[in-house]
């Protein structure tokens, strides 16, 4: 059971990357102890939890610029806010 949920739970993948980059990594995995692959899945992760936490609302947020967009279409008696949509 505990092979079913590691194989739901991570995704392999294969990674380009410059050899230079990868050595830097491996030789910090050793200096830690752990192996390239934990070093790999720790990047990844902290960068897409930064990613998440940048991410901007698809929905309800907008800006009317002057701030007071809805108060001014309830004081300006022509604006389409005020007229009545039957014409």
């Amino acid at each position: 059971m505990l092979m079913l949920e590691y194989a739901v739970m991570k995704r392999r993948t294969t990674l380009t990357a410059e050899a230079d980059d990868l050595e830097t990594l491996r030789a910090e995995a050793g200096r830690r102890g752990v192996s390239l692959n934990a070093v790999l899945r720790e990047i990844v992760a902290e960068r897409a939890s930064q990613i998440r936490s940048h991410r901007r609302p698809r929905l309800g947020v907008g800006t009317s610029g002057s701030g007071d967009l809805s108060r001014q279409s309830v004081e300006d008696e022509a604006s389409p806010a005020r007229s009545s949509w039957r014409g």
